[in-house]
C-alpha cells in the first residue's frame, strides 16, 4: 500500500473515532432516560393495582341543596385529596361548591388506606343520577340509579 492509502484509512479511522466518541455518550444518556421512563410507568402500575376506592353512601338532600359522597379507601395505596375528582352527573362541579374531609378532618391533604373521605357538592340543583370520584391515577368508582339515597 502506498503513502496515500494508508494516510486515507488512518483520517477515516480517526473520523469513525471522534463520530463514536460524540454518539455513545448520547446513546448512554438517552438509554438511562429511557429505563428511568420505564420505571416510572411500573410504579404508576403498582399503584393503580394496589388503589381501591369504594363508595360507602351517595345521598342527595334537597332541601339544601346538597349531595354528599362517603368513600373508603380500600387499597393500600395513600390518595392525595386534591387530587381526587368528583363528577356529578358528568360535570365537574365548581371547587367553590365541593368541600371534602378526612375522617372529619377537613385540613387533611392525605387520604390513607382505611379512611373515608366525605365530599360534599353544595348547589346541585336536581337529583343526581350518577357519581363519579376518580383518584389521581385513573382509578374510578361510580353510583348510580337506586345506589343513591334522595333525602
Amino acid at each position: 500500500m502506498g503513502f496515500s492509502v494508508s494516510g486515507s484509512a488512518v483520517i477515516v479511522f480517526i473520523g469513525v473515532m471522534v463520530a463514536a466518541g460524540i454518539a455513545v455518550p448520547s446513546m448512554v444518556g438517552s438509554f438511562g432516560s429511557l429505563t428511568g421512563a420505564h420505571g416510572n410507568q411500573v410504579d404508576r402500575g403498582v399503584d393503580a393495582l394496589n388503589t381501591g376506592i369504594s363508595i360507602e353512601t351517595a345521598t342527595y338532600d334537597g332541601e339544601p341543596d346538597e349531595f354528599t359522597i362517603d368513600l373508603k379507601n380500600v387499597g393500600s395505596t395513600t390518595l392525595g385529596v386534591e387530587e381526587t375528582s368528583v363528577l356529578v352527573d358528568g360535570t365537574i362541579p365548581p371547587s367553590s361548591d365541593v368541600t371534602t374531609d378526612v375522617e372529619g378532618d377537613q385540613t387533611a391533604g392525605l387520604w390513607l388506606p382505611g379512611d373515608t373521605l366525605t365530599v360534599t357538592v353544595e348547589r346541585v340543583d336536581t337529583e343526581p343520577d350518577r357519581a363519579k370520584i376518580v383518584a389521581e391515577n385513573g382509578i374510578a368508582e361510580t353510583a348510580s340509579g337506586s345506589e343513591i339515597v334522595i333525602l
